[in-house]
């Protein structure tokens, strides 16, 4: 398979497309300057402000491309790209690249996927099951509140990544990172209260990291939750790792375009460094070649997808269910 997609050109980088994208996205955030700049004390400015968490997660999306090279042929690039992108957004890229690095080598396996390690979500039933107090309540019922809880992952993920930059450790571009996200903020910060009134400002923030946090999580949770979690000792060949851990969500160019690519989870574990647009072509062939292999390929609807990880999470969430909420159980211990 490996020689045919080779052999095919779908590895070959296509900067033409992602330059396009850029320039059209960097319009939209023009436009959406201009618009805050031009409504001034106006509650329309939310309109503004979902439009803003909308375009920075097109720009996060390209910026992971570049992470994994699929952008430029020169890695130089790809990183100078991704770096500005990523840190336009508010994001580490130096953190970004760690992170993911270690999720693609071994996605879903307990002990190394930092995308399964505990975050206010437990995603396998061990950290459910240690979970107290108002953390076992929230635990219980956390399929039910993952969406709403993604409002708050934009602010997370600004906190994290810049938090990462701080640490003791080598971090390649820290000074020019923590210098480029720090007048990222000022900027946006000064901007935003120096237009709007106090209350309109705060609600102005909250409406872009919470529509920018939903639209990441939604964007990066359905490709793999709910699909199998690899033991931490478990022997796993590439091409089974990647498959029977990845989900993709169908759909034609329209899913390409809102998901940026991640619609196409299986191929993308596959190849990462392969292309937005040549991944549909090469979901034929992964898709062939896991059928002549009995290999299970999993792909899913939009809605379908969602309902897995709600399921899913309700499911691991009953670990942290207290023994005494069985109402006989309740009943003896009173008596």
């Amino acid at each position: 398979m490996a020689r045919v997609i080779r052999e095919s050109g779908l590895l070959n980088r296509t900067p033409v497309f992602y330059v396009l994208m850029i320039t059209g996205l960097t319009l939209a955030l023009a436009g959406a300057i201009a618009g805050f700049i031009l409504l001034g004390d106006s509650w329309y400015q939310l309109l503004i402000a979902a439009a803003l968490g909308i375009i920075l997660t097109q720009f996060a999306f390209i910026a992971h491309e570049a992470s994994h090279r699929a952008v430029f042929a020169s890695g130089r690039a790809n990183d100078r790209v991704g770096r500005t992108l990523a840190n336009l957004v508010g994001i580490s890229y130096a953190w970004w690249m760690t992170k993911h690095t270690r999720h693609h080598a071994n996605p879903n396996r307990i002990g190394k996927d930092p995308d399964i390690e505990f975050d206010t979500i437990s995603f396998i039933e061990s950290d459910a099951a240690r979970q107290r107090g108002f953390m076992a309540a929230l635990t219980r019922r956390q399929g039910w509140l993952f969406f709403p809880l993604l409002t708050l992952e934009g602010l997370n993920l600004h906190v994290r990544s810049f938090g990462a930059l701080l640490e003791r450790r080598p971090v390649k571009g820290r000074w020019i990172e923590i210098g480029s996200i720090a007048l990222r903020f000022g900027v946006v910060l000064t901007a935003v209260f120096w237009m709007l009134p106090l209350g309109m400002a705060f609600a102005f923030l909250g409406v872009q990291l919470a529509v920018f946090g939903i639209y990441m999580g939604a964007s990066f949770a359905p490709n793999h939750k709910g699909m199998p979690i690899v033991p931490a000792d478990a022997k796993l060949d590439f091409l089974s790792k990647q498959v029977l851990t990845s989900r993709n969500i169908s759909g034609g160019w329209w899913a390409s375009a809102l998901y940026g690519g991640l619609n196409h989870q299986v191929e993308h574990h596959l190849f990462p460094s392969m292309p937005r647009p040549h991944l549909a072509k090469a979901r034929e062939i992964v898709r062939e070649h896991c059928r002549t292999l009995g290999l299970p390929y999993t792909e899913a609807t939009m809605a379908e997808s969602y309902g897995i990880v709600i399921r899913y999470l309700n499911r691991v969430g009953l670990a942290a269910r207290d023994p005494f909420d069985c109402p006989m159980v309740e009943r003896f211990r009173r008596t």
